[in-house]
């Protein structure tokens, strides 16, 4: 049975993934790309939904009066680093699968509806939903199962690799993500603060949706 503090962090995830699962399932039995967009909607108002249900439970979200402006200056300037590094590590080695993309336009125009929802989601839904589970809980976990305890800062090398190659697996530019796990990584370890990572992973995703917008990239959504 999966204690309770270790579920509050892994539902908001899992229900993430089990959209993406139901994704790839319907793509399969010939939906097209183009009729699932509103899915992306329903994934993050329920990860929405169940991070707002059980935020009492989230003690490493508390606000860190304590930190100041280097703390958040090298979250945001990690955040660029990460996004840079992402539209770049494309090399064939570098990706694993097929990123179907997410293409928000209707006869060449662009929805901005799905727009705004998909950026909203990226930037500031999904940062929180996965630092509190790869950063938070899974990163500290792998140290020692009470991972409440364990104070960012003390993470072994250990932790650290592991849990950096699994965010990495979970991306299908697998080496921008063990880039960008290893950043959003350290960044926790050394702020003590989750909001860290969280800036960062926010900036990262919030650039690259502007940068997709103004590119065409669709892919890397």
């Amino acid at each position: 049975m999966v204690d309770r503090t270790n579920l509050y962090r892994i539902a908001p995830f899992a229900a993430y993934v089990f959209f993406m699962i139901l994704e790839d399932a319907l793509l399969k039995f010939g939906w097209e790309a183009n009729d699932l967009r509103w899915l992306y909607a329903v994934k993050i108002t329920v990860v929405v939904a169940l991070l707002w249900a059980m935020r009492s439970a989230y003690s490493e979200l508390r606000w860190p009066s304590a930190a100041g402006f280097r703390t958040w200056g090298a979250a945001i300037i990690a955040g660029i680093v990460v996004f840079v590094a992402w539209i770049n590590m494309t090399a064939d080695w570098m990706v694993m699968g097929e990123s179907v993309g997410f293409d928000p336009r209707n006869d060449e125009e662009i929805d901005w509806i799905f727009v705004a929802v998909r950026i909203a989601g990226a930037a500031l839904v999904v940062p929180v939903m996965e630092e509190l589970f790869w950063r938070s809980f899974l990163m500290r976990w792998i140290q020692h199962p009470n991972f409440l305890s364990v104070d960012p800062a003390q993470v072994g090398i250990k932790a650290l690799a592991i849990a950096a190659i699994l965010f990495a697996l979970a991306h299908s530019l697998w080496f921008a993500g063990l880039f960008a796990g290893f950043v959003y990584s350290l960044l926790y370890m050394r702020s003590g603060t989750l909001w860290s990572p969280i800036l960062a992973h926010a900036v990262t995703n919030g650039i690259l949706g502007v940068w997709i917008v103004a590119t065409g990239n669709w892919g890397f959504w």
